[in-house]
């Protein structure tokens, strides 16, 4: 046990995602993503003693000199003024957004004369049976890749043979891990004690399970006609501030400081093109079945709170395609997953970084020429040397990953799941956006393997207000009370997938 300092104050709280002084680092790399001249404010800071933004943890060990607190405020003010030659071809705004998408899907039509009304219990029987499945397939996915978040990808290639679940097929676990491999590359160490396959018993809590419930809190309380402010508002009212992270974190402490959304996304927020708000994204998408266009504005206005630019493409791309695979039409197998990564893509500036690299991952994965687990790390090792410098929790390369891995994979629930998590990166975030499209693909929840699902307990751990033990069941008949109609027609067009096509 450490004593405690003389002054009985204890060690210092390193509050994760939002000291100053690890801030300017992030930003600073950021500033180099997009494209803005930060070289003389990086030799500011580093001559001062600043130091580069921490690699894998949320915060640096130990607390700044005041002056060095001091200065990376002022660095902060000064980076947000430089302007990026990204910006006409990466807006935020959603008109502007619209605009650059010439595939943006057509507005919905009139239900034709004759058809169900949008009650018909059949309709509303079927939309709930395929929810029930995204659900589930969402959860599994996120537990999944709990254990190995954060974890490299040559930590989970090494995790995985050293246990006999490589290529990865199933659970990971620490039966059979030899020491030295767990010493060399360590499970999340939150995670490991429920999300494990011998410790799984229930969904355990987690950030991309307790999002889709404050989406349906959302909807409850103000129906699709809700604001971005209303978004913040019920995150103070529901949400832990401690279970919030990157960009999330960063808004919940603008909205406390009295910074208006959707300026609390932007204000000295440097992960604001992370994946945050994609993994806030599946409500939307799950009660607009088969209206992508709608899904996508829905997301946009959520995603605004905590995400610019390709942070909210990659919100309002999850939001599109899944809106495609909840909506009942999609064909199954490889033609269902390229219907929803195209109806994705349609939302999305073509020209953005975000879109760019989803091309990129479907032509990777289309390519491959084996078709198999083996063959997709392949894949991987591409995305990874072609996105290395990025973080390991921004968006574009791991929309990139996501979308390889539903593409190669062909519609099958178990081989989304497991590339994707394979592939490394957020593997929980990526594990249960591909386990929401592919689950919703595969239709209802018997078509999942048990293996999947089973462990699962229909219980979901969690502490957003009075869902803690709720059922996926449950869940599916909540979500499907808030869904609305689905068009009469699908949208005209759809973008190229593939990057030779449709070149940046």
């Amino acid at each position: 046990m450490t004593a405690a300092p003389a002054d009985g104050h204890g060690a210092p709280l390193r509050l994760t995602w939002v000291q100053p002084e690890d801030l300017v680092g992030h930003e600073l790399r950021q500033a180099a993503e997009d494209g803005r001249a930060a070289g003389p404010l990086r030799r500011r800071w580093l001559a001062a003693g600043g130091h580069p933004a921490p690699e894998r943890a949320g915060a640096s060990p130990g607390p700044p000199k005041p002056r060095l607190r001091a200065l990376a405020l002022e660095l902060l003010d000064e980076l947000a003024t430089l302007e990026s030659p990204l910006a006409a071809i990466e807006p935020t705004d959603l008109d502007e957004i619209r605009a650059a998408c010439p595939w943006w899907p057509a507005a919905p039509a009139a239900p034709a004369a004759g058809a169900a009304p949008r009650g018909a219990a059949g309709a509303r029987d079927g939309l709930r049976t395929r929810l029930h499945a995204g659900w589930l397939g969402r959860a599994a996915g996120c537990v999944l890749g709990k254990p190995v978040e954060k974890v490299t990808l040559a930590g989970i290639r090494a995790i995985a043979r050293a246990t006999g679940n490589w290529p990865v097929h199933t659970w990971f676990t620490a039966a059979g891990l030899d020491p030295a491999t767990a010493a060399a590359h360590p499970w999340n160490r939150r995670s490991a004690a429920t999300s494990l396959a011998e410790t799984l018993d229930g969904a355990p809590e987690d950030d991309d399970l307790n999002y889709p419930l404050l989406g349906l809190l959302l909807l409850d309380r103000h129906g699709h006609a809700f604001t971005t402010a209303d978004v913040g508002r019920l995150w103070l009212d529901e949400l832990p501030a401690g279970r919030t992270f990157t960009a999330e974190r960063v808004a919940y402490r603008n909205l406390l400081d009295g910074v208006e959304p959707p300026h609390t996304g932007s204000y000295r927020n440097p992960f604001r093109e992370w994946i945050g708000a994609q993994i806030r994204a599946d409500v939307h998408g799950w009660t607009h079945p088969g209206d992508p266009a709608g899904a996508a504005v829905a997301a946009h206005r959520d995603a605004v709170l905590t995400h610019t630019a390709n942070g909210v493409y990659g919100a309002m791309f999850a939001a599109a395609a899944i809106s495609a695979a909840a909506g009942g039409t999609a064909a199954g197998g490889a033609a269902g997953v390229d219907e929803a990564l195209r109806a994705g893509l349609a939302v999305v500036p073509p020209r953005s970084r975000l879109a760019r690299a989803v091309r990129h991952g479907i032509e990777l994965a289309r390519t491959e020429p084996t078709g198999t687990p083996e063959g997709f790390a392949d894949v991987v090792d591409e995305l990874h040397a072609v996105h290395d410098g990025r973080h390991w929790v921004h968006v574009v390369p791991n929309a990139a990953l996501l979308a390889a891995a539903l593409t190669h994979a062909a519609g099958d629930f178990s081989g989304a799941v497991c590339r994707v998590v394979s592939g490394g990166w957020d593997t929980d975030s990526n594990g249960a956006t591909a386990g929401s499209v592919a689950g919703l693909l595969a239709g209802a929840p018997a078509a999942l393997p048990e293996r999947w699902t089973a462990p699962l307990r229909n219980r979901l751990s969690t502490s957003v207000g009075g869902l803690d033990g709720i059922g996926f069941d449950e869940l599916a008949a909540r979500t499907a009370a808030h869904a609305l109609p689905a068009p009469a027609r699908p949208p005209d067009g759809a973008p190229p997938l593939h990057p030779r096509r449709q070149s940046a």
